[in-house]
This record gives structure tokens, C-alpha cells and sequence, in this order.
């Protein structure tokens, strides 16, 4: 039933976005393919309904919220995250379709804990975002990370929006409010389209109900979860952030282990 789908599609679209907005991961992305694969959608039609639910610009809201809570991100940034990402991201779509489901699983394990591993033993830092200097950042190291979400968005479908907000602050000092910031103007760039055409071209998608709805409950939920963040402190948004990945990894390893 259309409608069904389609008020299944907007709760985990919710349940992402809230996520999204709270934690600057991806839109429709880890949480929304775990939140999938739990109503029994096959690893790769789940990340093929993440890649195309991120098409749509779903994160405006929440980065009008972070704005109005004195966030900000370089221009040259974006662009050179945007570069490495659409290289990176075609790299990985392609990859993927040489992988079962149980290899895409635990590559996901491997990269969740791998992530887990930068966020816990991060050097500690006192000052909040807004009290400290936006660091340099060469284009080596933007490009470098811009790639390394791409490919982690085209062969697992989450996004890549984890691994920009991990990367910048986490390898490079960046306030978490501002790498959560990032992430979330770099997922309104469309730069998932050339992975999400392999999965459509491999038939790796849900119908366009769910699809739909993924984003309508995108849209709202990342604006919820980006007023949240505004409202606790850097070390909070840290903890969940961390308690975020490991609990996705946990259940990850279990369904590869199934």
C-alpha cells in the first residue's frame, strides 16, 4: 500500500534526521539503513534509499539553526570537501557492487569503530567552537577527508557526513558544532547522484513512496535534532556522538554475525 510505505518511509526519516541534526551525520544516513534493514530490507536496497534520500537538500533547516547559534564554515572548505567527496563517492558505488552483504556489513563494522577509535582517544579540548579560532586547514587534508566520505557514502550508502564531522574534528581540531555544520551544508550539495544512479542502474532502491516519505520525515526531523544540539554543550554533543557509533557498530557486527 502507497500509504503504508509511505508513512514507513517518513518514521525513519524522522529517526535519521533527528540524528542528522543533533549529531551532523548525513542525512538519511547511518541511522535511517539501520532503521531499514530492522523492517527487513535487503544491506544493499537500504543504502540505495539512503543515497537517494540525501539528493534532496533535507538539511537546509538544520543549517539554519546552527547559523542562528553562531556556527560558520569556510567557503573553501565546502569546496574542496565537495571535490574529494564525488570522486570518492562513484569509487565506492562501484565497489559495492562487487560485495555481498555480509562484506558491506562488516566493512561497516571496521569503518564504525575505526571512527569510534578518533572520537574516544581525541585530544581534549576546554574551550568551546565559539571561543576558539577555526584552525588551518591545508587542501591536501579537506581533499583527503572530502574522499574518504565519499567512498564510505558510495560503498556503504550512509552518507559520508560521520566521517566529515569525525575527520575535522576529531584529526584536526575543529569545534563540533562547526564540523557538525559541514557536514550538514555539504550534504545539500547533491553529490550522491552518480552513487545513487549505480544503485538505481543495479536495481538497488525501494519504491518512490518510501523514498518520499524518507525525506518529508528528513526535512522535519533534522530541523528538531539541529535545535537540540544548540541547547547542550560540546562535550555532550561528543558523548552522544560517540555512544551514537558504537551502538550502530554493535548492532552492525550482529547482523553481519546472523
Amino acid at each position: 500500500m502507497p500509504l503504508s510505505e509511505l508513512l514507513v518511509g517518513v518514521g525513519v526519516g524522522l529517526v535519521g534526521g533527528v540524528t542528522s541534526g543533533l549529531l551532523g551525520v548525513s542525512p538519511g544516513g547511518g541511522l535511517a539503513i539501520f532503521s531499514i534493514l530492522l523492517l527487513g530490507f535487503e544491506q544493499h536496497v537500504a543504502q540505495g534509499v539512503s543515497l537517494f534520500a540525501q539528493i534532496a537538500p533535507t538539511s537546509i533547516s538544520g543549517i539554519k539553526r546552527y547559523r542562528q547559534g553562531g556556527s560558520r564554515t569556510p567557503m573553501h572548505w565546502l569546496a574542496l570537501l565537495a571535490a574529494g567527496f564525488i570522486v570518492g563517492g562513484v569509487a565506492g558505488a562501484l565497489a559495492a557492487g562487487g560485495a555481498s552483504s555480509g562484506v558491506l556489513r562488516w566493512t561497516y563494522v571496521v569503518y564504525l569503530a575505526a571512527l569510534d577509535g578518533l572520537l574516544i582517544f581525541r585530544r581534549r579540548r576546554q574551550e568551546d567552537s565559539s571561543d576558539r579560532a577555526t584552525p588551518h586547514m591545508g587542501w591536501g587534508a579537506l581533499l583527503g577527508i572530502g574522499a574518504i566520505a565519499g567512498f564510505s557514502s558510495g560503498f556503504l550508502g550512509i552518507g559520508g557526513g560521520l566521517a566529515i564531522t569525525v575527520g575535522l574534528s576529531a584529526g584536526f581540531g575543529v569545534g563540533q558544532r562547526q564540523a557538525q555544520l559541514a557536514s550538514l551544508v555539504l550534504s545539500m550539495i547533491p553529490t550522491t547522484i552518480p552513487a545513487a544512479w549505480v544503485y538505481w542502474r543495479e536495481g538497488w532502491s525501494a519504491s518512490w513512496p518510501v523514498i518520499g516519505g524518507v525525506v518529508l520525515g528528513l526535512w522535519v526531523g533534522t530541523d528538531l535534532g539541529a535545535r537540540m544540539a544548540n541547547k547542550v554543550s560540546e562535550t555532550a554533543l561528543h558523548r552522544a556522538l560517540v555512544g551514537f557509533v558504537t551502538a550502530i557498530a554493535l548492532y552492525m557486527a550482529y547482523k553481519a554475525l546472523a
